[in-house]
């Protein structure tokens, strides 16, 4: 019945078609004989039979054909030249790094992040994120004068400069503890990832312009060949490139701008020749079949980024890394450098007045390492034992560096977080009066902390404060893999 009048109206109209054809008098159409038409024709010529003059040949423009295929490169951004002036329209190939893919800079479409801004692991950097609430929120404001200080010691070109950076100091008020020089790449990287998990990406943040040029600056240092990020020199090179690599695929995980990928994927795909056969990773590339589980940590989290981001990793190295951890955990959870119990070099010489029984440093990397890994301490009794571990040695800052160990409260601000309940609490409390009370308040040195500890005197006032804002960014930088606990 609802239909009666559209059908009604649907028979009206062929009726009123067939009507009009009805009186169409198609006999005044029927076809008729055409009429004749009668030209007269005038003689021709035989000038008209005659061959036409040739025509002039085509000019043949020679072109010289390659005789392979040429491979399309990646463009060579070249080092900027502090001499000229530079010109303020961007140059070719995106060189800030930033997609003209639509909400790229939001993510959207990776795994974490798909339908809306960055969520799962990375989500909580941004405003809003669920782990900026809760204990510890005060250190935000701490965490803002590290990056305050840190954009403040930034060269022009980009790089945070391991025993120069005091140069951006006045004359009147000048830092102290500079680093070692060797280590420009891996300190550069260790900033951006400060920068990096307060949520300043090369997109977005108060901190853009500082982000973009540390990137450029991390990119120009590549080697176009190997993929290596930093100069092959000392014992320790691999720590930066490691460092620098997990900047690179963070950066590019927001960005999603493929220059900066082809770059993060080269040094991804270093990080998979330096690894030992069948085993983790040491201090040397080519591998030479000793590994540990320092280096071990940085590599297994910059592929763990790759990943993230979308890039090609290799799961087999990770598979292998957490059969390396297994090989080097004794009975009572503690990791060791390269055999189950043994300590590293922090307390073999490198500081020799820093008590042996103070740091668990590499059951703290070891820890974290398996919740990325993916297992679980209720399943896995050695990870419950080794935060049992790091419970017996919390942090705790002494003015004279005979506690103090950076790299140890970041690695063990990490886990404990992803550990979770009275393990947490105990450390948090901890680790924050420790990192808080020790930042530095006046003059140039102000929101920045003193090297005093074991690598203070190879990665100096740079290396501190990048890690003291890290270990405070642990309630929002990383979700919990594992939800909440």
């Amino acid at each position: 019945m609802d239909r009666a009048p559209w059908l009604a109206l649907s028979l009206a109209t062929h009726a009123m078609i067939l009507l009009v054809l009805s009186l169409i008098p198609w006999k005044l159409l029927e076809a008729r004989e055409p009429p004749v038409i009668r030209t007269a024709v005038e003689p021709v010529s035989e000038e008209t039979f005659r061959d036409p003059p040739p025509e002039a040949p085509p000019e043949i423009v020679e072109t010289a054909l390659p005789e392979e295929p040429t491979l399309v490169e990646e463009p060579v951004v070249e080092p900027l030249d502090e001499s000229t002036e530079q010109s303020e329209a961007p140059a070719e190939g995106d060189p800030d790094f930033r997609s003209d893919a639509p909400f790229a800079e939001l993510a959207m479409g990776k795994v974490l992040g798909v339908g809306g801004p960055p969520g799962g692991l990375y989500g909580a950097r941004f405003a809003g994120g669920r782990g900026r609430g809760g204990r510890g929120r005060g250190g935000e404001t701490h965490v803002a004068r590290g990056l305050d200080w840190l954009a403040r010691h930034q060269d022009a070109d980009g790089k945070w400069d391991a025993d120069d950076f005091m140069l951006h100091d006045p004359a009147s008020d000048v830092c102290d503890g500079p680093g070692q020089p060797e280590h420009d790449v891996g300190l550069t990287g260790l900033a951006l990832l400060a920068f990096l998990g307060d949520g300043h990406t090369t997109a977005r943040g108060a901190y853009t312009e500082h982000v973009l040029r540390g990137v450029r600056w991390l990119k120009e240092q590549q080697d176009p060949e190997s993929g290596l990020l930093a100069e092959p020199i000392g014992h320790a090179y691999l720590y930066d490139h490691a460092i620098a690599t997990l900047a690179l695929c963070e950066a590019y995980y927001f960005s999603n701008n493929p220059l900066l990928g082809r770059s993060a994927q080269a040094a991804v795909s270093f990080i998979t020749r330096a690894r030992n056969p069948y085993g983790a990773w040491g201090y040397d590339a080519p591998p030479t079949g000793r590994s540990d589980t320092s280096v071990t940590g940085w590599m297994v989290f910059a592929l763990e980024s790759a990943q993230q981001a979308g890039l090609t990793a290799d799961s087999q190295a990770l598979a292998d890394s957490l059969a390396w951890l297994d090989e080097v955990t004794d009975t009572t959870g503690r990791i060791g450098y390269r055999t189950p119990g043994s300590t590293s070099s922090r307390v073999q010489g490198v500081n020799d007045h820093y008590p042996t029984d103070r740091t668990e440093c590499m059951t703290a990397v070891g820890l974290l390492c398996r919740f990325f890994l993916g297992q679980d301490p209720e399943q896995v009794e050695a990870m419950e034992r080794g935060a049992a571990l790091l419970e017996r040695a919390l942090p705790r800052w002494d003015p004279d560096g005979l506690t103090n160990d950076m790299y140890y409260w970041y690695y063990g601000s990490y886990a404990m977080y992803q550990m979770g309940g009275s393990h947490w609490r105990a450390w948090e409390q901890a680790m924050h009066k420790a990192v808080v009370a020790s930042q530095r308040k006046d003059g140039a040195a102000a929101g920045s902390w003193d090297p005093i500890g074991p690598w203070g005197f190879s990665g100096g006032r740079v290396y501190a404060t990048a890690l003291g804002v890290l270990s405070l960014e642990v309630t929002f930088r990383y979700g919990r893999v594992l939800g909440a606990r």
